[in-house]
Formats: C-alpha cells, structure tokens, sequence
C-alpha cells in the first residue's frame, strides 16, 4: 500500500494530478479518512545549449599604482654588430620622447656593460629635451663589448652613486632593452628569474619594461633570421613577465613599438581585445570580483572603463570569440 501512495505522488508532482486508488482504514468499519502527504520530488528543467558558443579567452593586465612620474633606462647594446642600427635606435628615442607626457620623466642611457654602467654619470634627459639631446648622450654614453643588460640595470641602480642623484624613490620605473644578441649576465642574474624577483621588489612593484630584440623564426622580420643563439629569449621571457613591449629589432620603425612602451606607466583606460568578442559575453572582472563600470564598442573591439580600476589591481576580461571569423592575433 505505501509503494502505491509513493507512485501516486510523483504522477502528482510530473503530471500534475492524481488520485489515492485507495484509503487507510481507521475509527471503525465504517469510518474511513484519505490521507494525502506532500512528497518533494526533484524536478529537471531541459535547455537548449548552442552547438557552438564559440572559444573562451582572458585578457589581463595589473593596472599601474598611481606615481609621480618615471624614470627611464635605455640599456643598449654597444657591440660593433649594433652599429647598423644607430638611425633606428635615434627615430626609437625621439618616438619616445614624442609620446611621453609633458612633465614628470628623466630618462638616462647605459651600456649593458655592467663596468661601464657602474660608471656612467651623464645627467638624464628631462621634459623639453629633445633628439639633439638624446643623439648627444648616447654620442658621449660610455661603451662595452658585453651583452649583460640584467647586471647593467643592477649595476647602475644599485652600486652606481650617480644614479641616487637623479633617480626617484616614488617614481615609476621603465627600463627599455635593446640588444641583437642574447642577453648574457653572469654576476648577478644568471637565472633569469632572479631578475624578475630583484626588479619586482623595486618601486613598491611600480615596474615596467621593453625589449627591442631579435626574435625567433618565423615571427622575425629580419632579411635573414637571426642565428638561434642571437635571439633574445631572455629578455622575452623578462618582459612578458611584466607584460611588456616587445620589437622587433630588424623592423624599419621602432616607433610605434616605443611610444606604446612609454604608455605603460599610465593607467589602463581602455583595453582592446586580442579576438574579436562575442558582444553579449563579454565580462570583466577586478581581482577575481565581477565589475560592473564599463562598456565594450563592438566596432573597435575595446572595453572602456566608465570608472577607471584602481592602481596594483588584477583587471581581466573575459569573453568569447568565433575561430573562424576572427582577426585577431
């Protein structure tokens, strides 16, 4: 009897009715009472789900904490093999001076020798200085055969007197590489990983850094590749750390790449995506929490931030995007 009043429930609960084929006797012969009790049955709710929703991507960035200004180090390969590329290396520069806000910047150039950046002493450019300048600092830039951009930086900041004179502790920090060799120090950062440490620690973590660089085949625009050995997989690794600008030292303009490379200190504004978004999923999230002021421009593939992130904060965007029909990179 009760396994017919169970079955009774669950064609209540599924079909929406049904009626006791019986009654519990009590009171009496002639007396009789139906009992119904209330059975929670799970229910399951079928959905479609589209064959295709398309293909998940995150993109990320820690937005810049805010700070007075920036300090900016070149460390430049002085081998006799970059001597090629002097005219790019001054259209870089005074791309960079051209793109950096009208106030608040020192820049100074060193060998990556470290004897030689542990001696430099050339007071840095400052806001109003121009190419004629920069062409007559590194004119005048102490040189090396060595190819240790990681110890020159630890050299000049941290056993170099000169550099307390100019640099600043409240400052932001952005250190530009460029080298067509490997980068090869053997003192204080054979490890590469013990840079990104050392550099992280610095500015209260207010960091940033550049490459200009050989890269690997096929991605090299060089007329020949360049030799496996010269490629800078070194300072890729470093500054993908910091989410960097990378160059590509064979391409006919620097340009471009440097003046984004001066950007890294600003706070992010906007954040244009790598694949071009599925409009409706499209989420943004600020240190693992949902955010909710911004809004995505389908046409420009960019999230705006209606209410720009605070500085340190991890802001990434997800979303997803259609192989097939994207551009992206």
């Amino acid at each position: 009897m009760q396994l017919n009043y169970i079955v009774c429930a669950l064609f209540a609960a599924l079909l929406g009715g049904c009626s006791p084929d019986y009654s519990i006797i009590g009171g009496g012969k002639t007396e009789t009472e139906t009992i119904y009790v209330e059975v929670e049955v799970p229910v399951y709710i079928e959905t479609e789900v589209p064959q295709d929703a398309g293909l998940i991507w995150v993109d990320s960035f820690v937005q810049p904490k805010s700070v007075e200004g920036v300090d900016i180090l070149w460390v430049i390969d002085t081998s006799g093999s970059m001597n090629s590329y002097d005219a790019a290396l001054m259209s870089g520069l005074e791309a960079m001076l051209l793109a950096l806000p009208p106030s608040g910047w020192r820049l100074a150039m060193m060998a990556a020798d470290p004897d030689n950046a542990g001696l430099e002493s050339q007071f840095p450019l400052v806001p109003g200085d121009g190419i004629t300048e920069a062409a007559a600092m590194y004119a005048a830039m102490s040189r090396g055969h060595f190819e240790q951009g990681f110890d020159s930086v630890y050299e000049y900041i941290m056993n170099n007197p000169y550099s307390t004179t100019w640099m600043r502790s409240d400052a932001a920090l952005l250190v530009v590489f460029v080298s067509d060799e490997e980068e090869q120090s053997e003192t204080y950062f054979p490890v590469v990983q013990d840079f990104i440490n050392w550099y992280s620690s610095l500015r209260g973590g207010s960091v940033f850094m550049s490459s200009i660089i050989n890269f690997e085949e096929p991605d090299s625009v060089c007329d020949r590749p360049p030799s496996i050995i010269d490629v800078g997989d070194r300072y890729i690794e470093a500054t993908d750390r910091f989410a960097g600008i990378k160059v590509d030292i064979c391409a006919e303009d620097w340009s471009s790449g440097v003046a984004d490379a001066s950007a890294q200190v600003e706070p992010y504004k906007s954040i244009e995506l790598t694949h071009q978004a599925i409009p409706d999923s499209v989420r943004v999230f600020v240190d693992g929490e949902l955010y909710e002021d911004w809004h995505y421009v389908d046409f420009e593939n960019t999230v705006y931030f209606d209410i720009v992130p605070e500085g340190d904060k991890l802001v990434e965007v997800g979303y997803r995007y259609y192989e097939e029909t994207d551009t992206g990179a």
